[in-house]
């Protein structure tokens, strides 16, 4: 800038025109044309912002917020802001939003903030748009409003706000506040991600791990955990692990699973910490330790994780890798349990019937079990006839029993398949029926290894009471029960 302009704008600023005060307050704190001076600029935005002039209210207060020039005082600054906002500067509204909403210079009223987001954003501030969507969003402010949310994340996100890309992406992907759609949702996740979104990249990669509005493709999957991974995002460590665990986009590779693992697990990832406790329980990418297998699972057990407080709790219950400790397991089990695991459900229920690490009470054990049966697990479905059978806690009822017994065998469950041969073979809480007796004693003999001669002796006693046409027919049925079975086994894996 050459001397003679800023001559001439000092003087217009000493005439008091305000615009020139404010020019020459930015210049000094810019450092254009003029050696960089706070405390200058400072002088000249006072001079301005004294004359009603919105801007250099707004930089006054950014100075204050800064401590540039000034003392850092929020409060002051928070005063200059107002003084902007009253006259409809959008910068200063949406900073004001801000130090309403982190208590900062005035006291934290999300009301407050609900009400200066949105007087930016009526004027097309892009950053409060996004903030008042992420208020509708948690209801902080204003009620609940999925739709409303929407709405403003749009507009930011034209604008191209990142964060309001990737929340309008996440909203179109779960059909919050919008007819769901991946493929739309995908295309904004996109546009975040290209800027460097750690969380669309993951989102995107996790699109593209299960073929969810984009055509499967594990190496873009791939290559977009690895663009989050880089920038440290721990999820996305987590998810490159458990790839190269199980070859997914890379070849399989135990070692590099355990090296993404640890990057997040050192983050506190509890996923990771998981898979790293499978991982050295198993022996996959290091030799195999119990111990150190709980010692994750324990990390991530403790930040809540389901499946990890299972496995603890089971550690405990075996004392592998752990001293045997019942009441530690059932403390972990009860954890699982509560966020509704089925087999944590069904051993705690185990414990309460045994008095196990617990005082015994059947019926905690009968609440326990019920709740792990309504998820379908088959060893809660046996234990359940077992209670039945024998009326503990309830009234004895054999076919009540026959019920479980008849899940659990259908399940594939050895000693449910025995009882409820056995209740055949004696008509007991079922109807007598040789033929149905030995299928389902037949089916358990062939899962049973200590327990051969009893029931190599009651097939023999069952059989010679049926004629050879019944014979041949629950030897058919018994052989059916198993193709059909292995054929479902077969189907988890296709």
């Amino acid at each position: 800038m050459q001397s003679e302009e800023l001559f001439n704008l000092r003087a217009t600023a000493l005439q008091g025109d305000a615009d020139s005060q404010a020019d020459l307050g930015r210049r000094y704190c810019e450092g254009e044309g003029v050696p960089k001076d706070f405390a200058e600029a400072k002088r000249w935005f006072r001079m301005a912002a004294d004359q009603g002039h919105a801007r250099s209210q707004f930089d006054l207060g950014l100075m204050h917020e800064l401590g540039q020039g000034v003392p850092q005082d929020r409060s002051e600054a928070a005063r200059w802001f107002r003084l902007a906002a009253d006259q409809g500067l959008a910068a200063a509204e949406y900073i004001l939003g801000l130090m309403y909403c982190n208590g900062e210079g005035v006291e934290k009223n999300f009301t407050k903030a609900a009400h200066w987001f949105r007087h930016a954003a009526e004027q097309g501030h892009a950053a409060a748009q996004s903030m008042l969507g992420d208020m509708y969003d948690l209801g902080e402010g204003v009620p609940v409003d999925a739709v409303q949310a929407a709405l403003w994340y749009r507009r930011a996100a034209e604008q191209g706000r990142v964060s309001a890309q990737n929340n309008l992406g996440l909203m179109l992907c779960s059909g919050r506040g919008v007819p769901q759609d991946f493929i739309e949702g995908a295309r904004w996740y996109r546009l975040a991600a290209e800027q460097g979104s750690v969380e669309s990249q993951r989102s995107l990669g996790l699109m593209y791990h299960r073929g969810q509005g984009l055509p499967q493709d594990q190496v873009k999957a791939l290559t977009w955990f690895r663009l989050a991974a880089d920038q440290g995002d721990a999820s996305a460590q987590a998810l490159i692990g458990m790839m190269h665990y199980h070859g997914q986009g890379v070849p399989q590779d135990y070692a590099e699973a355990i090296r993404w693992s640890r990057l997040a697990a050192d983050q506190g990832d509890a996923h990771a910490q998981l898979g790293l406790g499978l991982m050295h329980y198993q022996g996959h990418g290091v030799p195999q330790d119990s111990a150190g297998a709980a010692r994750w699972f324990r990390l991530a057990a403790e930040q809540g994780g389901g499946n990890a407080q299972f496995n603890l709790g089971a550690m405990y219950d075996q004392g592998d890798g752990v001293p045997r400790d019942h009441s530690e397991a059932a403390h972990w089990y009860r954890l699982a349990a509560e966020q509704g695991f089925a087999e944590a459900q069904y051993h705690l229920g185990v414990m309460h019937h045994d008095g196990d690490g617990v005082p015994q009470d059947y019926g905690e054990a009968l609440r326990w079990l019920r709740r792990a049966a309504e998820q379908g697990d088959c060893s809660a479905h046996n234990k359940l006839g077992e209670v039945h059978y024998k009326g503990e806690a309830v009234v004895q009822d054999s076919a009540v029993a026959a019920h479980y017994f008849q899940i659990a065998a259908e399940q594939g469950v050895g000693p449910a398949q025995h009882r409820l041969g056995l209740m055949y073979a004696c008509g007991e809480g079922v109807c007598l029926d040789y033929a149905t007796a030995h299928m389902w004693l037949s089916l358990a003999a062939t899962q049973s290894s200590d327990a051969n001669d009893e029931l190599a002796s009651m097939l023999d006693s069952v059989a010679a009471k049926m004629s050879d046409v019944q014979l041949a027919d629950a030897r058919k049925r018994a052989s059916e029960w198993r193709c059909k079975t292995w054929s479902e086994i077969r189907k988890r894996f296709e």
